[in-house]
């Protein structure tokens, strides 16, 4: 299910966006696991588990991440409400909508 969510992430991956990044998000989600992606310069490699030093970690329901990048979800709103728990460089979620564009 997840691994399906984050298929898609990459599949629209923009590497433009990318361009000079060194960063890792890692994902915690309720309903399908750990998994994180590292970004290092255009570049895109994503990992199920737990890294030892994100640069942000955000916590969610696999469906919150799916309305989050399609637009049907206020990333900003889905914090203010718990439905997403972000720590480290939370700035960093900010441009995920960038780097993953819905075209």
């Amino acid at each position: 299910m997840s691994s399906n969510t984050l298929d898609k992430l990459q599949s629209r991956f923009n590497p433009e966006a990318a361009k000079g990044m060194d960063e890792v998000f890692q994902f915690h989600f309720s309903d399908a696991g750990s998994h994180y992606m590292v970004i290092q310069d255009g570049t895109l490699d994503a990992h199920e588990g737990e890294h030892d030093d994100p640069s942000v970690s955000l916590s969610m329901s696999s469906d919150t991440l799916k309305g989050i990048m399609s637009g049907d979800i206020n990333g900003m709103t889905a914090f203010m409400t718990g439905k997403l728990k972000a720590t480290g460089n939370v700035m960093l979620a900010t441009k995920l909508t960038s780097l993953f564009p819905s075209k």
